[in-house]
């Protein structure tokens, strides 16, 4: 049986030191231009909600046709300083956001209005606690600071989404470029039911844990690939300790170390001493920046080899 790499701290550093540039490379390329648009898009919505609510002093009145307007309830939230996520609005208000439940329980939609009430930005919304009407210049600012924290959550949570969807599609090219053949997602309970050797299928349950990407190694055993992403090196630990790393525990735990191989496939920032508590704990390490490691380690299992 061939066992998977386990690189030593010096090679975990000179993978992330290259990781790390790519990544800066990335952001100091990206353009402008994806945050000017959703700025655009924002200034808008927080003009059609200052309009509908005439500059937040109609909130009672116009408090349905606010929150069963999705772009309008965005906005809402974002009146609060700092803004609200929907799943914390839900749970402090006690809440559900679906319209056809706010259109019938007025009581709840009241609660929703009273969370974001008492979270209300004074800074950017001064005439609130002063019981007026606001003065062209601050409602002009009004709108120019909701609509930059609204466009810069969506780019954020915009980068986070597409590096990884481009890290699995690039994982997915390779495996295909390497001969594996793509089967059906599925649920994994027991072995026969995983994937064929030289075969891969995308997001699958294994046991009790998903994987990104399930591949039938040459030797019959299954490897479990997580694609991680990472903007810093604090939330690296929950991207690679408490989530991939955990997961391969799991996986070990139910199917045991001769018959599952955990991987993880990173790119971004992380820590070095984050990278092999990792390794340690069962999870085998490959860069998105360097897939050939991985694609010669996967034909290593073939039979002959």
């Amino acid at each position: 049986m061939i066992y998977p790499p386990r690189w030593t701290e010096d090679q975990l550093t000179a993978g992330l030191m290259k990781a790390q540039e790519l990544f800066r490379q990335e952001r100091m390329e990206e353009p402008l231009e994806a945050y000017l648009d959703a700025f655009e898009l924002y200034q808008g919505t927080v003009e059609n909600l200052l309009e509908t609510s005439v500059d937040l002093t109609q909130l009672d009145q116009r408090l349905i046709d606010i929150l069963t307007d999705p772009a309008l309830l965005k906005a809402f939230r974002y009146l609060a300083g700092p803004p609200i996520s929907e799943d914390d609005l839900k749970v402090l208000a006690e809440a559900a956001l679906s319209p056809s439940r706010l259109r019938n329980d007025a009581e709840m939609a009241r609660r929703v209005l009273n969370v974001v009430r008492i979270g209300f930005d004074k800074r950017r919304f001064p005439w609130i606690a002063e019981s007026r009407e606001p003065t062209e210049q601050e409602r002009a600012a009004a709108v120019l600071a909701s609509a930059a924290l609204l466009a810069s959550s969506h780019v954020s949570t915009s980068r986070r989404g597409e590096g990884k969807n481009q890290q699995e599609l690039l994982v997915e090219e390779s495996l295909l470029a390497n001969g594996l053949k793509q089967v059906p997602t599925r649920t994994v309970d027991t072995f026969n039911q995983a994937p064929e050797p030289n075969e891969f299928c995308r997001e699958s349950l294994l046991g009790t844990r998903k994987a990104d990407f399930l591949v039938g190694l040459g030797d019959q055993r299954i490897m479990a690939i997580e694609c991680k992403v990472s903007n810093s090196s604090t939330n690296s630990v929950k991207r690679l300790n408490n989530d991939a790393a955990a997961k391969a525990e799991a996986w070990i735990s139910q199917f045991g170390t001769r018959n599952v191989v955990p991987v993880a496939v990173l790119s971004g920032v992380y820590k070095p001493h984050n990278l092999v508590d990792a390794q340690n704990r069962g999870l085998t390490l490959f860069w998105a920046h360097d897939l050939n490691e991985l694609m010669d380690w996967i034909k290593q299992t073939q039979p002959g080899n």
